[in-house]
């Protein structure tokens, strides 16, 4: 991260950055899945949050945003309702890809799975089923989520900064913290330091509730972590 402060309003750069987030959350599961160095039991992880978190987005996008902007401008109507489209054929995917057993106990074609994943090479029972069958789902995902966003960015980015005030915005983003599933949040951090500077990850952090703030630096550290496990770099 640099110190570079946003040079956009907190819509575009949150928006901007959670979008960034969904890019390099849904590539890297797209690689890792394959990857029999990876165990299981991180890919699962990583599917849990990315599986919660895009449902969560696009759904507070349809209920609460949207009715938000064409409330200012009904003229937004015909591209927002495009992107719902877009929103329910990323829906079908993502239950596609939630359906894939990854958990320990769950079957795959009726072998129960024993472990996680071990990342040693060993095999397990269902093991290359498995990380084929999530590997396909996972590609399926991060296609529909990347071509959605080249749609929506050049729709959504100028409406937040005409249609939203800041007072709005914050209303929003407050909604959108509070309703978030508790899924893997660590990994939210993980990420957006990845892909923002360190003034627009402060923006988005400095939205947590106060008794969450304070757990930031060992959620750092825990995604550092789990990140390193999925690219096969860490212990």
């Amino acid at each position: 991260m640099t110190l570079t402060p946003p040079t956009d309003v907190p819509a575009v750069v949150e928006t901007r950055l959670a979008h960034d987030v969904h890019r390099a959350a849904t590539t890297l599961l797209a690689e890792a899945a394959l990857d029999a160095s990876v165990p299981l039991g991180a890919t699962a992880q990583l599917r849990d949050f990315l599986v919660a978190n895009l449902r969560h987005h696009h759904q507070t996008e349809d209920d609460d945003l949207w009715p938000r902007i064409t409330a200012k401008a009904p003229a937004a109507a015909q591209s927002l309702d495009s992107l719902t489209d877009e929103h329910d054929q990323l829906d079908a995917a993502l239950d596609r890809l939630a359906g894939v057993a990854v958990h320990v106990g769950e079957a795959v074609a009726g072998v129960p799975l024993t472990t996680a994943g071990t990342g040693d090479g060993a095999a397990t029972p269902g093991e290359a089923a498995v990380r084929a069958e999530l590997h396909d789902a996972a590609v399926t995902v991060r296609d529909v989520v990347h071509d959605h966003l080249t749609h929506e960015e050049p729709v959504l980015f100028p409406a937040l900064r005409e249609h939203v005030s800041p007072a709005e915005w914050q209303d929003f983003a407050q909604r959108v913290i509070a309703t978030t599933p508790p899924v893997a949040g660590h990994l939210m951090v993980g990420f957006l330091d990845e892909v923002g500077t360190s003034a627009e990850v402060e923006l988005v952090l400095s939205g947590l509730p106060e008794p969450v703030r304070p757990l930031v630096p060992a959620m750092r550290l825990q995604a550092e972590a789990d990140l390193g496990i999925l690219r096969g770099t860490g212990v």
